[in-house]
């Protein structure tokens, strides 16, 4: 595509229009900030400038302008960015140009794919009317299906016959397109040659799979029959150029609307649960389509909501799958709650046998994961025996060491250890050890401790150091980058990342950490003592220091970048660092003013 036609569209572009259909933003003066979707952040550092059209994250450094931003958010290429975005501003397209004969190939075949299956859809919903599909209809009348559903989600019937739709969309695409379609089959032949095409679908009821903007890309179909020449009671379509199972989420292109407004969404494992609850006015639910959740998945929703309500099956498979997605969703950050329903029932029939109000009432009661976990630890091992109690720990303990934060974690171990009747020390032994473990990619600490190490280290294992630990490990879990350069950031990171210790030695992983560690204790109390200050005052001091080293190692990056963007001609990056440089030394000004001021 023309540069010139990019540059009008940029020019045009409400860039708070376009990254607000995927992040929730906030007024921050003239410009807008938000969490940022390429990293994990608790507070919003990326900040978007309508003057420019771009965007810069001041936690993980990514900029760009509107097309960057669709790009890495959609996954697609520079030209398809643009068409995008010149299509939500509803601006003319001029004749596509490409870079290669290779892109135009593959451009041409996506939209041909995407025409295969808005044809194919249509196919489906023509033949849901025939004779032949009477037995269709009355099954999705028994299930509830109403024709407003049916027209909704553009559900169909595929015919019990191999060769009509291949016979009706020949007339319109190439093989070549068809057999990448994923909506036919074929035998090979012993040359080795692909034999004649037959329809995949036969004799189901088809299930359209959208994509975030809300075009058929793949099918799940329903099987009528239960015999064993039927198949699959569900199939779906293969995995093609338009369609990766573990990167779609089913319904979220009718409900990311829902999901933004209400900072929530609903997750549960099926179509037709997803379909049954938004139909009866629960509109920000999502499905997996009966896939293992996916960390694309993860990323994909966490643009839209970082609080998720889980409503997965309540069988084994069920649960096993909650489990695994609980532990991925845990570790990016999000809020997840388990609705658990009365009778053992899946959403779709709950919803029709008990109504939409019982449904939001269960929501509203939904368990917190911990409380999930606990429960179901308890339901698979006795506890009552000492062989039960090692077991549901052993369950636990993959999910406590995901969490990020500290005091969450701690407070899952306490709440786990005291349900379970296992000793709360043990509990906490288990996960010093967990944290022990990723010092082993860590450079071992040097004999010699600088005073900044001994005052962290003495306010993290001292017995009597509540206020100083309880604000050394505060800050330290919010700033893993302050205390990341020092030799000792392995211990202080098991330090930080259990709770206070009972007997500090007992968390150092050799006897060379062990060594550094009692020197901490005593040349810490030590220099307290002699300078007159408390070991709180030391922590303050020490904090300031560390977070001075961070400023002055980006006060460096910054210029680097300042002058890469300056050779570039990249203007609006430009002024972008540089804002961030003036913020960046005006903190590190006052922090220097205030450690100065400190006796």
């Amino acid at each position: 595509m023309a540069d010139n036609f990019a540059q009008t569209v940029k020019a045009q572009v409400d860039i708070t229009r376009i990254v607000g259909e995927y992040l929730k933003l906030r007024k921050s003066g003239a410009n807008w900030s938000a969490l940022c979707p390429f990293h994990k952040e608790k507070s919003g550092s990326f900040y978007l400038y309508p003057q420019t059209s771009s965007y810069y994250c001041f936690g993980c450094h990514e900029h760009g302008d509107v097309f960057t931003f669709v790009m890495k958010m959609d996954n697609i290429s520079f030209p398809e960015a643009v068409r995008a975005v010149a299509q939500k501003m509803g601006i003319p397209l001029p004749q596509r140009q490409f870079n290669s004969p290779e892109e135009q190939r593959e451009a041409g075949l996506r939209k041909q794919l995407i025409d295969a299956h808005e044809a194919a859809t249509q196919y489906f919903q023509q033949n849901l009317q025939s004779p032949e599909a009477a037995r269709a209809r009355e099954y999705m009348t028994s299930r509830g299906i109403t024709p407003e559903t049916v027209q909704r989600f553009r559900i169909g019937y595929a015919p019990d016959n191999f060769n009509d739709m291949r016979e009706r969309l020949s007339k319109f695409f190439t093989d070549e397109v068809l057999r990448a379609s994923g909506l036919f089959s074929w035998k090979e032949q012993e040359d080795g040659s692909a034999g004649q095409m037959y329809a995949r679908f036969r004799k189901r009821i088809t299930f359209p799979i959208a994509n975030e903007q809300g075009k058929v890309i793949a099918f799940t179909a329903r099987a009528l029959d239960t015999d064993d020449k039927s198949g699959p009671k569900y199939m779906n379509s293969p995995e093609t150029p338009l369609y990766t199972k573990g990167n779609v989420l089913f319904n979220l292109d009718k409900a990311k609307a829902a999901i933004k407004e209400q900072d929530a969404a609903v997750l549960v494992e099926g179509q037709m649960d997803a379909i049954s609850l938004f139909m009866a006015g629960v509109q920000n639910v999502i499905a997996t389509s009966g896939t293992a959740f996916t960390e694309a998945q993860v990323r994909m929703l966490g643009r839209f909501t970082k609080r998720v309500w889980l409503n997965f099956d309540p069988d084994n498979a069920g649960m096993n799958a909650a489990e695994k997605t609980l532990a991925m969703m845990v570790e990016e950050g999000f809020e997840t709650k388990v609705v658990t329903l009365d009778g053992g029932l899946d959403p779709d029939r709950f919803v029709r046998e008990r109504g939409v109000q019982a449904y939001a009432q269960a929501v509203r009661e939904a368990a917190r994961y911990a409380d999930f976990l606990v429960a179901r630890a308890q339901q698979l091992y006795p506890v009552k025996t000492p062989e039960g109690k090692i077991k549901a720990m052993n369950f636990l303990l993959p999910h406590i060491k995901r969490i990020p934060n500290a005091i969450t974690r701690v407070d899952f171990a306490n709440n786990a250890a005291q349900k379970l009747g296992i000793e709360n020390s043990l509990m906490q032994q288990e996960i010093r050890q967990a944290a022990q473990q990723r010092l082993e990619s860590v450079r071992a600490p040097q004999a010699k401790l600088t005073s900044l190490e001994r005052v962290l280290l003495s306010a993290l294992i001292l017995p009597d150091a509540d206020s100083a630990r309880q604000l050394a490990s505060t800050s330290l879990a919010a700033h893993p980058e302050w205390y990341a350069q020092l030799a000792t950031a392995g211990l202080i990171e098991v330090l930080v990342s259990g709770p206070a210790p009972d007997n500090a030695l007992e968390v150092a992983p050799d006897q060379a950490s062990r060594v550094l560690l009692a020197t901490a204790m005593q040349q810490g109390i030590m220099e307290a003592e002699d300078g007159n200050l408390s070991l709180h005052a030391l922590v303050e001091r020490a904090l300031q220091a560390l977070h001075i080293k961070q400023l002055e190692r980006r006060e460096r990056e910054l210029r680097m970048q300042i002058g890469e963007a300056g050779r570039r001609g990249d203007n609006a990056m430009t002024m972008q660092l540089m804002q961030e440089k003036q913020h960046n030394m005006q903190e590190l000004l006052r922090l220097e003013r205030e450690l100065s001021r400190t006796p």
